[in-house]
């Protein structure tokens, strides 16, 4: 069933209820104890859950070993029905395999064969999760969506907008991957965990019994049953009836010496050590992916610092879009230590698209096409983008 009949077989809310949330349920620790800590508030909770992926295509890469710890799986279905059923609220599971694969799935593979390394997470969030959730939660009543991100939302009367704030614990902060999402969806969701560290969480989850309280955390991508990229890659593409078997091409030097040859951009992102496929007398990276000339680039580690990026598509979160130079502090990856950095808009006249160049204070080590760039102001995310 895909998502328009989902919508349409929930049941239909005349209006909403002000005391009433939905709680995008993962099946995991975090949304669950979300659930628990607003059914001790009072509110009226309702569970969704999603079904992204079907686990049973692709059979070739679930291998023989143990299964491995991924969000969204069947096994996360059933734990969010039985922590829902531990609370006595009702709760339904909505199919978005369709939407999923064509906002977060297809646009995977092709930024990987055309040289990009892209952030499935931030997609889903932006393109998957909240909008469609924050639907289907009018639709059975409740006004607000919670989710178990560890990110804080504050308004700012000052200026009326909707802040996206790093959530207290650093260690668990989630807020590089919710750049994309707009005033509107900011105005109604909930963070509930921003304030809590995980220890906090899992005690929430204890002391209500749940039965996912002792849950591992999920460390895979939901539609890469294996955790291997490439492989999934190459599995998908042959089952839409694309070949890679014309994919190889050359490795370069700095200088443009040939020193090697792959199997396809796909295999590599920039800053990648291992699996280069040959041999050298020092240390290489691959400081540099072309897939029109289907080559890639490897150098020393200095030939992985830059200074600047361009970043596109760009959300303006906590604050309106800056119409002069803007000092930020800059995350270019989920692990990387916010640079201090200036940010100005410029109008591109080939594409006629505006874009946001970032000068770093100092260079950055392996700055990636396909990644996010996401602007901070302390703990307040100003805006964020895509490196081009």
């Amino acid at each position: 069933m895909n998502t328009a009949a989902q919508l349409e077989s929930l049941p239909v809310a005349a209006t909403t209820e002000s005391n009433a949330v939905a709680v995008a349920m993962s099946g995991g620790v975090d949304s669950s104890a979300v659930a628990a800590l607003l059914q001790q508030q009072g509110r009226n909770v309702l569970g969704l859950t999603m079904q992204l992926w079907n686990q049973r295509r692709l059979p070739e890469l679930q291998g023989d070993g143990p299964a491995q710890h991924r969000c969204c799986s069947l096994d996360d279905v059933y734990d969010a029905k039985r922590v829902a059923q531990h609370l006595n609220f009702p709760h339904y599971v909505v199919n978005f395999e369709e939407h999923f694969e064509e906002k977060v799935v297809r646009p995977f593979v092709d930024q990987y064969l055309s040289g990009r390394t892209p952030i499935a997470c931030t997609n889903c969030n932006t393109d998957v999760k909240f909008e469609p959730l924050l639907r289907m939660a009018r639709q059975i009543g409740a006004a607000k969506l919670a989710t178990g991100h560890y990110a804080r939302i504050r308004k700012n009367d000052d200026t009326n907008r909707w802040e996206l704030l790093r959530a207290r614990d650093d260690s668990k902060d989630q807020s590089y991957f919710l750049w994309g999402l707009t005033q509107e969806q900011l105005s109604r969701s909930e963070f509930p965990l921003g304030e809590l560290s995980k220890s906090e969480v899992r005690d929430v989850a204890r002391a209500a019994n749940l039965p996912v309280a002792e849950k591992p955390e999920s460390m895979e991508l939901c539609f890469v049953p294996n955790g291997n990229y490439v492989q999934f890659i190459q599995a998908y593409s042959a089952e839409r009836g694309i070949s890679l078997n014309r994919s190889k091409g050359e490795i370069v030097n700095e200088a443009g010496e040939v020193i090697g040859h792959h199997q396809g951009v796909h295999n590599f992102t920039i800053g990648q050590r291992k699996g280069l496929g040959f041999a050298a007398g020092k240390p290489l990276y691959v400081s540099r992916i072309d897939p029109v000339a289907n080559r890639v680039v490897v150098g020393d580690d200095d030939a992985l610092k830059t200074t600047t990026c361009e970043i596109v598509d760009v959300n303006w979160v906590s604050c309106e879009a800056a119409t002069a130079p803007l000092r930020a502090f800059v995350k270019i990856r989920h692990k990387h230590e916010a640079a201090p950095a200036t940010a100005e808009l410029f109008h591109d006249g080939t594409s006629g698209e505006s874009r946001l160049r970032v000068t770093f204070d100092t260079p950055q080590r392996a700055i990636t096409r396909g990644q996010g760039a996401v602007l901070y102001d302390g703990d307040r995310v100003l805006a964020g983008g895509w490196i081009r």
